[in-house]
């Protein structure tokens, strides 16, 4: 479950977030609560917390004071509830989620919940490629260093991707040269590699791509014509597919993680 801190100075409206909203609903637990920014801050340090909801007026150290101060080095996620809207503009430029105006509503505050909950998710994912990317080899590559297959068909197809994956290729092109069925190749294909021909061409693409945007030399759309994809939009779907997020928001990952 995600770890919730509540961050607020009325008492009522603290213990009603913590007390009234169903937070088994949205895979959540609050760990904590704290009536200013300055214990708020040392509730944050202590609890490790997933998503912070806090107010933005509050003793002591505002809410936007405890964001300033901690949301960067702490990686969680925030909510803002309050009863000024002027707040939003600021809120929203540290990279809160949600602002959500008093008195909450327990609909919009799951919806926000959930919002994170994706983006906690899919930052998750990327972290996990990039440390697989940091420990080991990738498999895919792997199988054109080995390009250990019995079947000579599939080692041809193997080195066509490898060499031609920046061009258009089509697996009907590959039956007519080897005069064999396209389902023929594709189930020889799938047997010795766990995949099909389309997926494995798609994934050696993308982590084509993802070498191109280590370097951070070229643009998205150019890196999308390097590895082979001339409609833009669908590199971007097949991206997100592979890697669980956008090509602009692996980017920031890298940067994050020091890659």
């Amino acid at each position: 479950m995600y770890r919730v801190l509540i961050v607020e100075d009325e008492d009522i409206i603290r213990k009603g977030l913590m007390f009234m909203a169903d937070w088994a609903k949205v895979d959540c637990i609050v760990v904590g609560e704290a009536a200013d920014g300055e214990e708020g801050l040392e509730k944050i340090q202590e609890l490790s917390p997933d998503i912070v909801i806090a107010d933005v007026k509050m003793p002591i150290k505002n809410g936007i004071q405890m964001l300033q101060e901690s949301i960067d080095q702490y990686g969680y996620e925030a909510i803002i509830v309050s009863g000024y809207s002027e707040y939003a503009k600021k809120a929203i430029s540290l990279g809160v989620t949600e602002y959500l105006l008093k008195p909450v509503d327990f609909d919009q505050l799951y919806m926000a919940i959930q919002k994170i909950i994706q983006k906690l998710k899919t930052s998750l994912k990327v972290e996990h490629y990039i440390r697989q990317m940091k420990q080991e080899p990738v498999l895919v590559f792997d199988m054109f260093e080995q390009n250990n297959t019995s079947n000579k068909h599939v080692k041809n197809m193997l080195n066509y991707i490898k060499n031609q994956y920046p061009n258009r290729i089509s697996l009907t092109d590959l039956s007519m040269q080897y005069d064999l069925s396209c389902t023929y190749l594709n189930s020889k294909f799938k047997a010795e590699t766990g995949y099909t021909f389309n997926d494995f061409l798609n994934r050696y693409r993308i982590l084509q791509a993802v070498n191109f945007l280590k370097t951070d030399q070229w643009k998205v759309y150019e890196i999308a014509e390097r590895v082979g994809f001339s409609d833009y939009k669908y590199f971007i779907k097949v991206f997100k597919k592979y890697i669980g997020c956008s090509p602009i928001k692996f980017v920031s990952q890298l940067s994050k993680n020091g890659i």
